[in-house]
């Protein structure tokens, strides 16, 4: 599939820490979407806590919900900014999260925040995450659309009172709008009569432990269903070096129709490692 040139996007991002990416997807295939996660929507309780809200709902394994929401994930635009973003600090990027996001009226803004700081690492040297919100229903400044602030993913804020104004992210369904891990974000207040409706899909380093527990939400059994590119994606794959492997194997093994019996380890290396190692091993090799 052609993807089409990410370039100015990825300016955007970069310089003013978000892009809304308009009429990314047609608005026919998120009703679609929205109309398989209507139960759903409609049985989850509401959340508890200052932060996720008292008037919002949140759900989680996309993938198994609805077959629809690989298309979103696997979107080829917004899948080429973010191994933009995040190529130079990992071997390969995963799925943080997918998640659909409800804000009923009556829900109080959201504490402005950056999505980075569920990871404790040391923030500045490279972004850690990427973040795509897909509205369901139009997104408007009375509703709940995201607020975003720009410029913080470069100028941090430790006092609120220091905010810059923030951009409301309004829009319709089949736009993209996309966010640094690094950029202060979050929910507007639903002052409307309706229920603002998105989807949340995060893309983050490789190596970090995601947001949501990717095993636990598509185990063996659900993500065998799943192209390799998708299964990869949300964990089904190693981060070299060795990381995140089964037996040590790539735990793609899992999918394998042939699967039987015990597994023997095998160096999962990036190039430079392999070169180094097996040049270390042959000089240790014994002649005979």
């Amino acid at each position: 599939m052609t993807v089409a040139p990410i370039e100015p996007w990825l300016t955007e991002l970069l310089v003013q820490g978000y892009c809304v990416i308009p009429a990314l997807q047609p608005a026919e295939v998120l009703a679609d979407l929205r109309q398989d996660l209507d139960v759903a929507f409609e049985t989850t309780p509401f959340g508890q806590g200052d932060f996720y809200g008292y008037r919002t709902k949140r759900f989680g394994s996309l993938l198994r919900r609805s077959s629809r929401a690989a298309h979103i994930v696997m979107e080829p635009t917004v899948l080429a900014l973010a191994e933009a973003v995040l190529g130079s600090a990992c071997d390969r990027i995963q799925l943080n999260v997918a998640q659909a996001i409800a804000i009923h009226p009556g829900e109080v803004e959201q504490f402005p925040h950056c999505d980075q700081d569920m990871w404790a690492g040391v923030k500045g040297a490279h972004e850690y995450l990427l973040n795509v919100i897909w509205p369901l229903d139009p997104f408007t400044s009375k509703n709940g659309a995201t607020r975003i602030y720009p410029g913080t993913h470069r100028d941090s804020c430790t006092d609120l009172s220091e905010l810059p104004e923030p951009v409301i992210a309004t829009c319709e369904p089949g736009s993209a709008i996309c966010f640094l891990g690094s950029t202060l974000h979050g929910a507007g207040s639903n002052s409307s009569t309706s229920v603002r409706r998105a989807i949340v899909v995060g893309y983050s380093l490789g190596w970090l432990k995601p947001y949501e527990n990717l095993w636990l939400a598509y185990p063996p059994q659900v993500a065998k269903a799943f192209s390799p590119e998708l299964a990869a994606l949300v964990g089904y794959a190693q981060h070299r070096p060795n990381l995140g492997n089964y037996e040590g194997q790539c735990p793609s093994v899992l999918l394998s129709p042939d699967l039987d019996g015990p597994l023997g380890a095998i160096d999962a290396l990036r190039p430079d490692q392999a070169a180094i190692v097996a040049g270390f091993a042959r000089r240790r090799t014994v002649q005979p």
